[in-house]
């Protein structure tokens, strides 16, 4: 048990960490205009991919970077590190997967303009679905990330 449940316990602590920092960057970046709404970058509004790929927000130049850097962190250990595996592999996706979720929600708890009780549809227009008051990626993408990294430490 324990050789299962302290590794992933210590790398989903990591995660939360991780996106703490992120989201005081964010909060420090953005300040309380969610979703890069008052950045100094390119935006694309409406178009049918970001329907079924991107929730329906906008993709906006800011994202790109951010989504492309942490994707490129999670995998730094993997590709330079010369240790890259299937297991290895599904761990970084659970791991992008609850980085973006915690960051999210640690966004608008710790976001002087929102706190929890601005956590809503009506405050954060940029998250268009929501499903028993949260963001529907929320329920979609923090099961899938905890199956993720826990698969890639049952075979430990």
């Amino acid at each position: 048990m324990n050789a299962f449940f302290l590794p992933m316990a210590s790398t989903l602590l990591g995660v939360v960490i991780l996106g703490f920092f992120f989201a005081k960057l964010e909060i420090a970046i953005e300040g309380d205009a969610g979703w890069a709404q008052n950045l100094p970058t390119w935006r694309i509004e409406q178009h049918w991919l970001l329907d079924l790929l991107w929730g329906g927000r906008a993709m906006t130049g800011y994202h790109a970077w951010a989504f492309s850097l942490v994707a490129l962190f999670f995998h730094f250990p993997l590709v330079f590190g010369a240790n890259y595996s299937w297991q290895a592999e599904l761990r970084a996706l659970g791991c992008i997967m609850l980085f973006w979720v915690t960051e999210d929600f640690l966004w608008f708890l710790l976001n002087p303009a929102f706190g929890f009780a601005r956590f809503a549809k009506t405050h954060a227009g940029w998250h268009k679905h929501w499903v028993w008051g949260a963001p529907v990626e929320y329920w979609i993408f923090t099961p899938l990330g905890l199956g993720l990294v826990a698969s890639s430490y049952a075979s430990l």
